[in-house]
């Protein structure tokens, strides 16, 4: 393809003829082109069509013909495209202490549904009195 008709591609087209390019010098012999290749140039001959498609990435005709033809065939998955999940329970604040004052006393405490105040006090109480 000249430089002209590459610059006329749109983005996408010259994205993906970009992938194939590095694919084929990447590629060992006899491997085929990766699946997800074939899916990218399959939805690309939705946009811009088959004739269009193959020659911008390379592709032999029939070969994409047939990629677009499997693809068309297939049933479209029966999974939901969006799943709602319910709100989770809202537990209440839970927490485990064990508190030292350095002169021996420890004070174990369990507390449920507390404020940030209270155990603010419960802690300047505990290590303040001796």
């Amino acid at each position: 393809m000249a430089a002209n008709e590459q610059r006329a591609l749109p983005e996408d087209l010259r994205r993906a003829r970009s992938q194939f390019l590095a694919w084929r010098q990447q590629r060992q012999p006899g491997y085929r082109i990766p699946e997800t290749l074939w899916q990218l140039a399959v939805r690309l001959v939705r946009t811009y069509g088959l004739s269009r498609t193959a020659t911008a990435l390379r592709l032999d005709y029939y070969r994409l013909k047939k990629q677009v033809a499997a693809a068309t065939n297939q049933p479209e998955s029966k999974r939901p495209a969006f799943v709602e999940l319910p709100t989770p329970l809202v537990v209440s604040k839970q927490a485990r202490l064990e508190l030292d004052n350095g002169t021996g006393a420890t004070l174990r405490v369990h507390l449920v549904g507390y404020e940030a105040a209270d155990l603010e006090a419960l802690t300047r109480r505990f290590w303040k009195a001796d």
